[in-house]
């Protein structure tokens, strides 16, 4: 399974994020849509840190406004500036209150350009024409972020103000590292436990201790750890710690791997100690379930047809449902109803609830906040069995995990095929090829 790993060990924050998928090899063309989208640019050089060459990011606003009027302590420009850069200098100093994207440095435009709500986060990423696929991480990890600040001040998710990361330039991080990751192309993403840091970070509402309020809400909905230190800085931002708690699921070590590419992606602070980078990992794990990401749609009918409900297998599928559960319910008044469940890909869910809304004459079709599923690689073969000097053949599902096969099973309709020619049964017939399958 193709996989990208992330070695948490120094946090993680969205231009970080952007370095590494960069330097993972992720081609920046992609970020071209965004830049023709919003008033920004991204510089993309390199540079060292603590003798390791990393990829840094810095998305600036057109005019080349670069700064949030914050000192990170980042004395250093950005080296080789890619086809996306500028040449300006790099160095600040000025007065700011908290910005969530700013600890790893201080050359980052964060929370500069118009301010935004939640619903206007979401108006604007839709008119970015993204693909389905990358629409649907970006405005899954705005409503993470959203309902994590939502949860500190006790307000409502739509009357949420994301100040600095609902800016252009935090837009662009987000956007940009879900484009990145959709070109890289893996099937799953994992990350080691991530360092908070520690200390205390200055923030419109005051002083806080590390990890924020914000943080640490979107930690715990994510499937990830978090670990304190190893310096007295913030290290894990809101930005990248909602990237992660949609992207990646939580390992407490780096997966056995045949690797294909790995790179780093820069902080801003020069850390004495440790090398202010997250390192990105890309090659073929062994095991686990692949992460495939699906909506999941349904509706409560009581006034549909047994036929028609037993054919939404057949018409749901041909618009793009990759599967399809009706349940029996009780609905108000005690009558008797059906719930329908379809899962669907990304790009298909508005044609699917269209055709179930047709078939059905539902009013209604929900999308629950399902993200993903976990599911095995799955594969066909073809097996021939023997009977009474005939030879039929039956085809057989595999279902693995990496190297690990865990599930056999034939398939129904051809086995139903060689029972009727041969007059055995058709349990004899399904295990008799699944034997053979297991056997090979």
């Amino acid at each position: 399974m193709r996989t990208l790993a992330f070695d948490g060990r120094m946090g993680a924050s969205g231009d970080m994020l952007l370095g590494a998928l960069l330097a993972a090899g992720a081609d920046p063309a992609v970020l071209d849509s965004v830049e023709a989208a919003l008033p920004v640019h991204y510089d993309v050089g390199a540079t060292e840190k603590n003798g390791i060459l990393a990829t840094r990011v810095v998305v600036r606003l057109d005019g080349g406004d670069v700064g949030d009027g914050v000192d990170h302590g980042d004395d250093e420009g950005v080296s080789d500036a890619h086809h996306h850069g500028d040449d300006e200098d790099h160095d600040h100093a000025h007065h700011h209150e908290h910005s969530h994207d700013h600890a790893h440095g201080g050359d980052h435009a964060e929370g500069r350009g118009a301010l935004r709500t939640y619903p206007e986060v979401v108006e604007l990423v839709e008119g970015m024409a993204l693909s389905a696929s990358v629409e649907h991480d970006v405005l899954a990890v705005f409503e993470r972020l959203g309902e994590a600040e939502a949860r500190v001040h006790g307000t409502d998710l739509d009357e949420t103000h994301f100040h600095e990361v609902g800016a252009d330039d935090a837009v662009a991080d987000v956007v940009g590292v879900c484009l990145l990751l959709d070109d890289l192309g893996v099937e799953r993403v994992v990350t080691t436990p991530l360092a908070t840091g520690g200390g205390e970070v200055t923030m419109s509402h005051g002083t806080y201790p590390v990890p924020t309020p914000a943080t640490l809400n979107l930690a715990d909905d994510a499937s990830w750890s978090l670990r304190g230190g190893p310096v007295e800085m913030e290290l894990l931002t809101p930005t990248g710690a909602a990237l992660l708690a949609h992207l990646a699921e939580g390992v407490e070590t780096l997966p056995t791997m045949r690797v294909e590419t790995s790179g780093y992606g820069a902080g801003g602070y020069d850390v004495p100690e440790y090398p202010n980078v997250l390192r990105g990992i890309v090659g073929e794990a062994a095991g686990g379930l692949r992460r495939d990401p699906v909506r999941v749609l349904e509706t409560n009918v009581d006034d549909v047809t047994p036929e028609v409900l037993g054919s939404l297998h057949e018409t749901l599928a041909e618009v793009g449902a990759r599967d399809v559960t009706v349940l029996p319910t009780t609905m108000k008044k005690s009558r008797p109803g059906h719930l329908v469940k379809v899962v669907v890909k990304a790009e298909d869910a508005e044609r699917v609830a269209r055709r179930l809304a047709e078939e059905t004459g539902t009013l209604g079709v929900r999308e629950t906040g399902v993200s993903h599923r976990f599911v095995a690689d799955r594969e066909f073969e073809t097996v021939t069995l023997a009977v009474d000097g005939e030879r039929y053949e039956v085809s057989v599902k595999l279902a693995s995990a990496g190297e690990e096969r865990f599930d056999v099973s034939a398939e129904f309709d051809d086995a139903l095929a060689v029972a009727r020619e041969t007059g055995l049964p058709v349990r004899e017939v399904m295990d008799r090829a699944e034997t053979v399958a297991r056997d090979r």
